[in-house]
């Protein structure tokens, strides 16, 4: 299992929002591609970036540090928020991303997920499934979809879809620690790559979904607040995971 720090965007800041609220934010560095810098000093290979303002379709706000945050490192790079259309996909491969995370797209936008899927290859293409009281929600977690993640992912299944990103929203930026039970469902279930989201607070929480016993592996563990707070050190995580 590989550990993925992550940077989230508002207003060209790194910040990180409480259960996804944007009015309950804490700013950790108006200088995000420095944090890039320093994950990639501490031993990480993958980034995992939101464009938060995209989310909420605020379009071009984070454009300079996106590409700043690029240019900063040679970390690989999944980024999501307002991907919504071919142009956004391809400048953003234009640029240099590594990895492209569909969320709203992927619940409203079926023929936008098979056009990336065939022409940039499933290993590339990400699908974000953010869930409260398990509802997919939209849009920057704006948004009540009306779908059960479980209907997504069988769907998700159907499309070709290898790689996911699972959030549980009321666990996000808590530091509550993860809903286990989840991801032992999903895992038990589907053999999607699985990226754990929200409420990481320590170290063991990561190794706790390193060793759920599942069939299937979890792939990766998404970590934020835990990272700027001080409550887990990245490289010394990523060492505990024998990671590289």
């Amino acid at each position: 299992m590989i550990l993925i720090p992550a940077i989230d965007l508002l207003d060209n800041c790194a910040v990180r929002l409480f259960k996804g609220k944007y009015d309950e934010k804490t700013i950790y560095s108006t200088e995000p591609w420095k944090l890039a810098e320093g994950f990639e000093r501490n031993g990480a290979t993958l980034l995992h970036l939101v464009d938060l303002n995209g989310a909420r379709n605020q379009i071009g706000i984070n454009t300079e540090s996106i590409s700043k945050i690029r240019k900063s490192s040679n970390l690989k790079i999944q980024l999501g928020g307002g991907i919504r259309d071919k142009e956004k996909l391809e400048y953003y491969n234009s640029i240099g991303i590594d990895r492209f995370i569909l969320g709203t797209a992927a619940v409203n936008n079926p023929e936008l997920l098979d056009f990336a899927l065939k022409k940039y290859g499933e290993d590339r293409i990400v699908v974000a499934v953010d869930a409260r009281d398990g509802i997919v929600k939209i849009a920057g977690w704006e948004v009540d979809s009306g779908v059960k993640y479980l209907d997504l992912l069988e769907k998700m299944k159907q499309a070709g879809i290898r790689n996911i990103i699972f959030t549980d929203i009321a666990q996000d930026g808590t530091l509550a620690g993860p809903n286990l039970n989840a991801y032992k469902e999903i895992l038990s279930r589907y053999n999607f790559q699985v990226i754990a989201s929200g409420g990481i607070s320590s170290l063991k929480d990561i190794m706790a979904l390193s060793t759920l016993g599942t069939s299937v592996p979890m792939y990766g563990v998404i970590t934020g607040k835990a990272l700027y707070e001080g409550k887990i050190d990245l490289a010394e995580a990523i060492t505990s995971l024998g990671s590289d």
